[in-house]
């Protein structure tokens, strides 16, 4: 895999404008690699719910996006980083229903589901990284049995 030409950037997380440029961004970038309309709400939708998190839980952060290309797939990854207080229970945050509030209220859970690669590590008082990865075409994920 390696990163395609295109819109790699870096974006500060630091206040609600941010969120917007950061949801602008995603669609921007989304729409040029060619994620299809539905495609790019789904990614700017799980963008804008990682962001809000960076910002509220996290005091705040940055989001990389980096384009893919792997074999003739193209995608576009998204990295959130934070150095606030970390997740305490990553499988609580994670599960369907939880919230702290404040957000859409579809929670990591939720963004996970619009993604087709999720991963994020968490260390209390050490911050949080989220990245997640949506390819054009793919189907979406499976939901996982519980």
């Amino acid at each position: 895999m390696h990163t395609a030409a295109g819109a790699q950037a870096r974006l500060p997380i630091h206040s609600d404008m941010d969120l917007v440029w950061v949801r602008q961004h995603v669609r921007q970038a989304a729409a040029q690699i060619g994620f299809g309309l539905v495609d790019q709400t789904k990614l700017v939708t799980a963008a804008s719910e990682l962001a809000r998190n960076t910002l509220v839980y996290g005091g705040g952060g940055t989001m990389e996006t980096e384009p893919l290309a792997e074999g003739g797939a193209k995608g576009l990854r998204l990295t959130f980083s934070d150095e606030g207080p970390g997740i305490a229970d990553l499988e609580q945050a994670l599960s369907d229903g939880f919230t702290s509030g404040g957000g859409l209220g579809m929670g990591l859970g939720g963004a996970r589901r619009l993604v087709h690669e999720f991963a994020i590590e968490s260390n209390p008082g050490a911050g949080t990284t989220v990245r997640v990865t949506s390819w054009v075409g793919r189907a979406p994920r499976p939901r996982e049995e519980i």
